[in-house]
């Protein structure tokens, strides 16, 4: 049974089991897929931080084979969601919607009217007499309504109809109106706020009068009287959603009235001014307008941050009612968001607090879950113990560091032909192949090719005597099955500008971790010791390997980096050499202070004399010292290779014209046939 990652919350982690059906894959399986996947980022920028950041950006390919959108592709989702909503009607075609049914509505009457004329004029003089006036009056009083919709509307509502037919249209496009207008504001208690019973609408003001008292009580940090439990157990009938506490209900609230107003907004001042005149038209009841408005004023207080103020531009030709219209501002608001707070991702843990129901609803379902495994990325890799964090950023833990060096080296090999080198194994036993008995604690990622009898006697001396004898990964000690001659080599690393520039680099850094960890593994009393230079050269730890990035200054100094190999390799055993990977010529080197208290960087370019005499006398002295000098130019330059001549007939040693390709196998082979030849030369 494994573990279902897809069971866990959020908030605390939770696991589910189920049996094994052999298609199911461990998360460590998946964690390593993943780091996989971003080991050249980790060794380029040597900052699991930045690689995440990428991985956020661009996405990945899943280890399922499903493609994980990155936020660059969600946001350009996200922009087209917002231009096909802008483009989906009219948001001023609500205002000539009301215009044109009042229009309607008027027509009506006005052939009612002429119909009775035509009776009143056919009827004899005491009908026309009675009639007639009274016609001419309604007439008149249809003549001189406002222009305006709000004037127009209230004029209506105060003019005696005679026709029922245009009375039945008018009430009931007051009635559609009232109910529109409170769903664009309130859609959660839009019900309560059009019910024009006098009763429900007492209650409805006490509702409102209750709920203004609690958020007045909460902003003056006062004990909520009534309790929200209370007011629900009250009110909670006009509260279809049925929140489960305050604060569900306020956001509710703040958000259904800022997209109200957002549709507001987005209409020209005179349609505004003229909604909002019908809004008070339709709404005569002075208490509950009051009680809205202080509503209104509260929630802009509590919810400072709910999106007040936005406005959008309604390009489409199809009117939008005012709830549809407000609806449609409220899904706009939502695209804000979301896209506020994509944009404001730095790292793939902030991802977790995203609404993946909202991502599905507006992006898509494919959206949700790429988002959601963008939120685990991080977590997963730090479950496996290949990163963790530390002062608020992601670094490398050492298993991580191993991975990568694994990995690099693993690649390395399956790129070797297999006749060739195969996988290194220890092929005979005999001269230069001594059986001591060696042992060493085991690392992460080695062979578990355990010694029993030191194993178990760590296991004792940490629990004791007794039965049973448990073992703990610390117990484990691993055989040392060669032990081949020893060598010692430092590998020198060009950290010049040029490298990354000439997309060198990744390959030097790659072949460098790769190096580490074959001879860490393989080679385990072998030396290695690391330099990177530039302008200047410096020890490197392997430790510090994935995070070594190149310098941002101009000079390859390469005497210095031989002077320090020298000096790393003056004490140590067996055959001694260095490797060398470099695109360019020597251009500086170290040159006494005129106080005579140390050395100053001389740099020069193109390279002068000087630069090549000091270098050439390193070189001579390190062939004073036994110590061969292997060469990997990554540029095919003339000076390059003149230099590189130079340096080979005085030291002895070899150069390879290589790519960064190709990089990797020169210098496997050349460090493997190194080995080869000192076992040689021990045996004869």
């Amino acid at each position: 049974m494994i573990p279902d990652p897809e069971a866990r919350g959020r908030p605390s982690r939770r696991w589910a089991y189920r049996r094994w059906d052999g298609s199911q894959r461990s998360p460590l399986e998946e964690a390593d897929e993943l780091f996989a996947s971003l080991a050249d980022e980790l060794l380029y920028h040597g900052d699991p931080q930045t690689a995440l950041r990428r991985r956020l950006l661009e996405g990945f390919e899943g280890a399922d084979g499903e493609r994980v959108l990155g936020l660059r592709e969600l946001l350009e989702r996200l922009r087209a969601a917002r231009e096909a909503e802008l483009a989906r009607g009219d948001l001023g075609g609500a205002y000539r919607e009301i215009a044109e049914q009042l229009e309607e509505v008027v027509a009506e009457e006005r052939a009612e009217l002429e119909r009775l004329r035509a009776q009143a004029d056919a009827g004899d003089e005491r009908q026309r007499s009675v009639s007639l006036p009274a016609l001419t009056e309604r007439q008149l009083a249809l003549d001189l309504l406002p222009d305006d919709l709000a004037g127009r509307f209230r004029g209506l509502q105060q003019y005696e109809f005679t026709s029922a037919e245009a009375q039945r249209r008018f009430e009931e496009l007051a009635e559609r109106l009232r109910q529109e207008l409170a769903q664009s504001w309130f859609q959660e208690i839009s019900q309560a706020l059009a019910n024009p019973d006098p009763a429900a609408l007492q209650r409805t003001r006490e509702m409102l009068d209750a709920l203004n008292r609690m958020l007045e009580q909460r902003a003056r940090g006062e004990e909520l009287d009534p309790s929200f439990e209370a007011f629900m157990e009250r009110f909670g009938d006009l509260f279809p959603s049925q929140p489960t506490n305050l604060d569900e209900l306020l956001a509710d609230l703040a958000a259904q009235l800022a997209a109200a107003q957002a549709a507001l907004a987005s209409l020209s001042p005179e349609q505004r001014a003229q909604l909002e005149a019908l809004a008070e038209a339709l709404f005569e009841d002075l208490d509950l307008a009051w009680q809205l408005d202080r509503l209104a004023a509260n929630l802009r207080e509590a919810l400072p941050d709910a999106g007040w103020g936005r406005s959008y531009r309604f390009r489409g030709q199809d009117p939008l009612g005012l709830a549809e219209a407000a609806e449609a501002a409220r899904r706009l608001g939502e695209l804000d968001q979301l896209e506020q707070f994509l944009r404001g991702a730095t790292a793939p843990g902030a991802l977790a607090e995203v609404d993946l129901e909202q991502v599905a609803r507006h992006l898509g379902e494919d959206a949700a879950r790429s988002l959601d495994r963008l939120a685990a990325l991080a977590r997963r890799l730090e479950e496996a113990g290949l990163i963790a964090q530390r002062e608020g950023r992601y670094e490398l833990t050492a298993a991580g560091v191993r991975r990568i060096g694994q990995r690099a080296l693993g690649e390395l090999f399956q790129r070797l032909e297999a006749s060739r080198l195969g996988s290194h194994p220890a092929a005979r036993l005999g001269q230069g192949h001594d059986r001591e008995g060696q042992t060493r604690p085991y690392a992460y990622g080695d062979p578990l090719n355990l010694d029993i009898e030191r194993t178990l006697r760590n296991a004792l001396r940490r629990q004791g005597p007794g039965t049973p004898v448990r073992l703990a990964p610390e117990d484990f000690e691993v055989a040392e099955t060669e032990a081949l001659e020893r060598t010692s080599t430092v590998l020198l690393v060009d950290l010049s500008l040029s490298m990354p520039m000439r997309d060198n680099f990744l390959a030097a850094k790659k072949v460098a971790l790769a190096l580490h960890t074959l001879i860490s593994t393989r080679f385990p009393r072998d030396f290695l010791g690391l330099v990177g230079f530039s302008e200047v050269a410096r020890e490197l730890r392997p430790e510090d390997l994935p995070t070594v990035s190149w310098d941002f200054v101009y000079g390859t100094n390469m005497q210095h980096g031989l002077l320090l190999a020298r000096r790393m390799l003056a004490h140590r055993p067996g055959s001694r050499q260095v490797i060398m990977i470099t695109d360019g010529e020597p251009t500086a080197h170290l040159v006494p202070e005129a106080s005579g208290d140390g050395y100053e960087v001389f740099f020069n370019y193109p390279p002068v004399p000087e630069t090549v005499r000091a270098t050439l006398a390193e070189v001579v002295r390190c062939t004073r010292a036994s110590i061969r000098i292997n060469t990997f130019m990554l540029d095919a330059s003339r000076g390059l290779r003149g230099f590189v001549d130079q340096m080979t007939r005085l030291n002895g040693g070899r150069a390879f014209y290589t790519t960064p390709e190709d990089l990797g196998d020169y210098v496997l082979v050349d460090f493997l046939e190194h080995h080869r030849r000192a076992r040689r030369l021990r045996g004869a």
